[in-house]
């Protein structure tokens, strides 16, 4: 039996306050998207602090994104304040935070070999096999004072600089793994936004969200 491959998994880590972090996380997941999304789509840009990043204009990306999102806010907000400490570096310690991770997983349909059971079934005779992750782990500050506001205001201005340099640098040079397109779906290659997702191996997510 041919083995599975583990598709490559690039992490990026996401900073910002509570009133800044849903436009940062829908401005990189837009960016991820955007470079790995490839049904026929309308481009259009989204403003997030003092960058403007391309987006993709899809309602049902969108609507899955935005629900992703609030969910990890909802999440921050039932923590208690004051219990985390800030981390990646940021120089604010003080603000506090809370740590999640969204997965963003990309799939191809292949015909489903004998003995494979934990691929998640694409339709009969097929299945789903991840062929590339993205992790953001993110970090939602609640900054106290003017001069914290001021620190992660700097803090969010540089992470997401970073973020999307990475995530060019990355689909600029990493292309060999993205399968080819061998079918006539709308959307070639199915994917999942992940909350949270589990630590203990991509292999062992499969079916459970």
């Amino acid at each position: 039996m041919e083995p599975r491959r583990t598709p490559p998994e690039y992490f990026l880590e996401i900073f910002a306050d509570t009133t800044t972090v849903r436009d940062v996380l829908k401005g990189v997941l837009n960016l991820i998207f955007f470079h790995r999304y490839f049904p026929s789509i309308r481009p259009t840009t989204f403003d997030v602090l003092d960058f403007t990043l391309p987006a993709i204009n899809d309602v049902d990306l969108e609507t899955l994104i935005d629900s992703r999102i609030s969910s990890l806010v909802r999440q921050h907000s039932s923590s208690a304040p004051g219990t985390h400490e800030a981390s990646g570096g940021t120089g604010t310690s003080g603000a506090g935070g809370v740590r999640g991770r969204i997965a963003v997983e990309f799939y191809e349909k292949k015909r489903r070999r004998s003995g494979i059971w934990f691929a998640g079934l694409a339709g009969k005779g097929e299945e789903e096999v991840c062929w590339e992750v993205w992790n953001l782990d993110v970090t939602i500050a609640t900054p106290r004072t003017e001069s914290e506001r001021a620190k992660v205001r700097r803090a969010m201005e540089n992470m997401l600089q970073k973020a999307a340099l990475k995530i060019l640098n990355v689909v600029n040079r990493d292309k060999d793994h993205i399968p080819p397109i061998t079918t006539s779906d709308s959307n070639p290659f199915p994917y999942r936004i992940v909350l949270n997702p589990r630590t203990d191996g991509w292999q062992n997510r499969f079916g459970l969200y």
